[in-house]
């Protein structure tokens, strides 16, 4: 039997309010061509792509990742994949840069409707934005640089997302920005046991990093350090001078560049983060990585710091290397510490969840720029 007429028409409705959807949004993500997505080892920037590209496309987004061709996309999904270099080209460079742009304009010239919306991660396409055809989204992944303040400030048609308040402070302002902190996702992480008796540095052996204060305070504290990381060709010489004997040290085990797992294990299991850093950092992405994992951040407060620790919650902000060593052995000790509030707090703030959803709020601002554009394109519910 046929059933009730009215069937065929509430049928009918569903079919036509599907066709008139609009298709969904899509997007041209525009990374490095430095390290793959996600990155096997060491790559902030990539990581964070590789978090967003799991995000938007958990949402339905149409992601196309212009990146290396050892890249795959994000952690959990993969998308499609255009690259100019076949692997990582390093060490990174301004000609590489622009190389990896000049082929991710040409494609997005030669597809032109194929893309709503662009998303970049390189400085090098910025100049090139009024010639796409459709919004811009750029993140700034880097501390403070006069030319790039100024390049920025020649293109106020992007539209520009600052990892953190201290950095738009630093780098703008924009006509059009949002400040999106990075998130990552929580299941990626763990809580574990700490040994009462150590703590952890994880992060490039440069001397804006501090590696060289953090085995001085975990000496000065009588509790051993291990340390995660590698020096980049820029850090040679403070390397050579500054870290190299000191990480020979009793005190001291040196693991090396680390990928995921051992991360994590060295996270977890750390009474402590030192992050004594010595200039303006952007985020610190290592810092909410020890958060999910239920690690205190002790660290002094340049940056961002101030604005992504909270006191006592997820971590001590030290006034100087003999407070860090107080704090060690005082309220970020592990019997005072609540590591598990640490964590819930760490997957309130800093998901791949909230992150995603700040970038669809960043997206539709850009979108509103081009009214064409806009109603073309569906972007999910925030």
């Amino acid at each position: 039997m046929r059933g009730p007429p009215g069937g065929f028409v509430s049928m009918a409705r569903r079919v036509d309010r599907q066709q008139a959807q609009p298709p969904a949004l899509r997007v041209a993500m525009v990374s490095t061509p430095f390290v793959a997505v996600p990155p096997p080892r060491y790559g902030g920037t990539e990581l964070v792509v590789a978090e967003l590209v799991d995000g938007l496309l958990e949402r339905g987004v149409q992601v196309t990742l212009f990146a290396t061709g050892d890249s795959t996309g994000g952690y959990r999904s993969r998308c499609a994949v255009r690259s100019r270099f076949e692997h990582a080209a390093w060490p990174p460079s301004d000609a590489l840069e622009l190389e990896h742009c000049a082929y991710a304009l040409q494609a997005l010239i030669a597809k032109a409707g194929s893309f709503d919306l662009v998303h970049a991660h390189c400085a090098s396409l910025l100049p090139f934005a009024s010639m796409l055809g459709m919004p811009m989204v750029y993140t700034l992944h880097h501390h403070f640089r006069a030319d790039l303040a100024r390049l920025y400030q020649a293109h106020p048609e992007v539209t520009y997302v600052s990892i953190s308040r201290r950095q738009l402070q630093l780098s703008g302002p924009f006509p059009r920005s949002a400040i999106i902190h990075h998130g990552i996702d929580p299941a990626r992480y763990r809580l574990g046991t700490p040994r009462k008796d150590t703590v952890a540095f994880l992060g490039r052996l440069s001397q804006v990093k501090g590696p060289h204060i953090a085995v001085d305070v975990a000496r000065r504290a009588g509790l051993k350090l291990r340390v995660g990381g590698r020096a980049h060709e820029q850090d040679r010489d403070y390397f050579r001078t500054e870290v190299s004997w000191r990480l020979r040290q009793d005190h001291v085990e040196y693991l090396g560049e680390l990928s995921h797992e051992p991360k994590v294990a060295l996270l977890s299991t750390a009474r402590a983060l030192l992050f004594p850093i010595d200039w303006e950092e952007p985020f610190g992405l290592v810092a909410i990585e020890a958060m999910l994992c239920g690690c205190p951040v002790v660290a002094f407060g340049r940056g961002a710091i101030p604005e992504i620790v909270e006191e006592g919650v997820t971590g001590f902000v030290a006034r100087d290397p003999e407070h860090m060593a107080q704090l060690l052995h005082g309220p970020a000790a592990p019997e005072r510490f609540d590591r598990q509030r640490c964590r819930e707090r760490a997957e309130q703030r800093f998901s791949t969840e909230r992150m995603t959803d700040d970038y669809l709020a960043a997206y539709r601002l850009a979108l509103r720029s081009s009214t064409t554009l806009e109603e073309r394109a569906e972007l999910p519910p925030a």
